[in-house]
């Protein structure tokens, strides 16, 4: 299973891309950059996008992913209610098309929504989704992403302190999770729903206790002008920790 990273950060900016990573070229996790990363020939290779809420960052890449491929039809995978933000605030008819309908330019909808339920077990494209309840706001969740192989990745998504009782539900070879502030704004990572290197520490401590192990970790949706801060003290963690946190960077990928 190769994970590669379009975006990991928080806020666009020449350097710094929107939260999307793709697995194997053809599963797509998150949309936050997934168009403007991507040729158009890697566009097409897409089978399957899953999301993991409805913030913008996270569904910005879906309607120009789409418009570029009207002549397939792109299946999306997230709740009810991340379907509804994306059907009624991008693809809507007025700021895109409602690339679900069949109309004068398209021959057949362009886009297939279909609803994910928490802790339905689905089988996308060869893999098996589990799709968890997470601490973030408008419904976040997260997905254990395991392939035909038995290799397994959980991406959090979005998330803030609290994920004890999901920890029974999964066990990756792979942990994707938060790191959006450093310890200094711990009130603000809290109070939206984010996680900061201090509460991160606290996380994973508890995977540990309850699973007997930790996974390779890797850190995304980093606020790219206090990354600085957050590396160091990312560092510090792992230092006290005495295991290895990687933090990702577009264009990285990783091989489990």
């Amino acid at each position: 299973m190769i994970i590669r990273f379009l975006g990991t950060h928080n806020a666009e900016s020449r350097n710094t891309r929107l939260a999307s990573f793709l697995i194997d070229n053809i599963l797509a996790v998150d949309a936050g950059s997934l168009a403007s990363e991507l040729s158009f020939s890697e566009q097409r290779e897409i089978k399957a996008i899953l999301l993991s809420h409805g913030h913008y960052d996270h569904i910005k890449g879906i309607p120009a992913l789409v418009f570029n491929n009207q002549q397939q039809t792109v299946k999306v995978f997230a709740t009810a209610q991340t379907l509804e933000i994306l059907a009624s605030h991008l693809i809507d008819g007025v700021i895109y098309p409602k690339f679900t309908e069949k109309n004068s330019f398209l021959e057949k909808p362009a886009i297939e929504l279909n609803a994910l339920e928490p802790f339905k077990l689905e089988n996308i494209e060869g893999y098996r989704v589990l799709t968890v309840p997470v601490n973030h706001p408008i419904g976040g969740m997260g997905f254990e992403i395991t392939d035909e192989e038995g290799r397994k990745i959980f991406y959090t998504g979005d998330t803030g302190p609290g994920l004890s009782s999901i920890w029974e539900h999964v066990s990756p070879h792979l942990l994707i999770t938060d790191a959006t502030f450093p310890n200094r704004l711990k009130n603000v990572a809290q109070d939206s729903g984010h996680l900061c290197p201090e509460m991160l520490a606290a996380e994973l401590t508890e995977f540990r206790r309850v699973k007997g192990y930790i996974p390779q970790v890797v850190l995304v949706h980093l606020s790219p002008q206090l990354e600085g801060e957050i590396r160091k003290e990312v560092c510090d963690i792992a230092s006290e920790l005495m295991f290895s946190i990687n933090i990702a960077r577009e264009g990285d990928e990783f091989d489990i």
